[in-house]
This record gives structure tokens, C-alpha cells and sequence, in this order.
């Protein structure tokens, strides 16, 4: 089973093995609505955590979205071109991009799913 972790800008990582599926939180699709657009970088793209890889946009808001960790893109979620309203059905399937990570241990400075809801919590 996959562990998911998450920044406090809402994206998550959901880790299994080397790859990491990154997207946005239910909580951060729920605040935005209706996804319209969602930036991607190139397959090949080199990150760092806490780069900018992106950005997603919606009737209310256009937010910058930020890598949880290093790599390299290895995948970016083709559907979400024709269909970016995939983000506020299933958050936590609609990956935005798969990243090969190239150090793992930079997982133990993200929220885990426990400490991410009561980071939601102080949101209100």
C-alpha cells in the first residue's frame, strides 16, 4: 500500500517504492471548484522540492502548484488535458505527475495524512 504525505500548499505525494504520484489534496480541490486548466511540466523535467512544476486553475482561483520532492518527471497525467474536472472527482486518483525520486529521505519533512487534517482544521 502507498503512503501518502502533503505539503501545506496541499499538493500530496503518494509514494510506492522510487515513484511518487504527486497531485492537490480533496481538501485543496474542494476550496478551488470546478477545475478548468491544469499546467504541466515535460516528461524528462528535472525537480526540486519545492519548485514550481506548475499550475492549476479554476473558476474561483489560479494556484501555483510545488513538487513535495526531487526527481524527474517521468509521467504527466495526459486525461487531465481534456479533462482537468478529473482533479475535483477523485483528488487522490487524478495525479497531476509521476516523479522518479532522487532522495527519498526528503519524505520525512512532509505532513503525514494525520497531521495534514488537523493542518486543514486550523485552515478555517
Amino acid at each position: 500500500m502507498s503512503k501518502i504525505y502533503y505539503l501545506p500548499s496541499h499538493e500530496y505525494v503518494k509514494v510506492d517504492g522510487d515513484i511518487a504520484l504527486v497531485g492537490i489534496s480533496e481538501y485543496a480541490a474542494s476550496q478551488l471548484g470546478a477545475v478548468t486548466y491544469v499546467d504541466v511540466p515535460e516528461e524528462g523535467d528535472e525537480l526540486a522540492a519545492g519548485d514550481e512544476f506548475g499550475a492549476i486553475e479554476s473558476r474561483k482561483a489560479a494556484s501555483d502548484l510545488f513538487s513535495p520532492v526531487s526527481g524527474e518527471v517521468i509521467e504527466v497525467n495526459e486525461e487531465l488535458a481534456d479533462n482537468p474536472r478529473l482533479i475535483n472527482n477523485a483528488p487522490l486518483d487524478a495525479w497531476i505527475i509521476k516523479v522518479k525520486m532522487s532522495d527519498p529521505a526528503e519524505l520525512d519533512g512532509l505532513m503525514d495524512e494525520s497531521a495534514y487534517a488537523e493542518f486543514c482544521k486550523k485552515q478555517h
